[in-house]
């Protein structure tokens, strides 16, 4: 086996349209200026948002990956993968949470405090991906998880 360090360098998501990505990506937080998206025709086909933690999270267009990859295949069914935001608060998480299914955005997990100690809840973004936000854990809030 090899000695190599991997490194988790970036999350990349394949997106239909790559606009309503940005807008909810946005109106999650993250600081996407117009010159972060890579258009050929008005149309946006690939975005690189730096996080502050180093991790860059891309977003391809389905018709770009289809360019370089042809193998790809459109996701069938639910997505089983999340991405987590870390929230500065508990109340943090509640306000997104409503922001977002305000704006039509699906729930796919209310806001609730989680075993572990954190104030939790998830959302669908454009493309049916889960999408996740966390408070900090609160060691005063933690409880036995549910029984397996």
């Amino acid at each position: 086996m090899s000695d190599h360090k991997a490194i988790l360098a970036s999350v990349h998501l394949f997106v239909k349209d790559m606009s309503a990505s940005v807008t909810f990506y946005r109106h999650v937080g993250l600081s996407i200026p117009d010159n972060a998206v890579w258009s050929v025709q008005g149309k946006g086909h690939h975005a690189e948002i730096p996080m502050p933690n180093g991790l860059v999270l891309e977003l391809d267009s389905v018709e770009l990956t289809k360019g370089y990859d042809e193998q790809w295949q459109d996701p069938v069914g639910p997505s089983r993968n999340l991405i987590m935001f870390s929230l500065p608060s508990r109340p943090a998480v509640d306000t997104l949470h409503d922001e977002l299914t305000a704006m039509g955005y699906g729930s796919h997990l209310v806001p609730m405090d989680a075993f572990w100690g954190a104030r939790y809840a998830v959302v669908y973004d454009p493309d049916g991906n889960l999408v996740g936000f966390m408070s900090p854990r609160s060691s005063d809030r933690q409880r036995q998880p549910p029984p397996l």
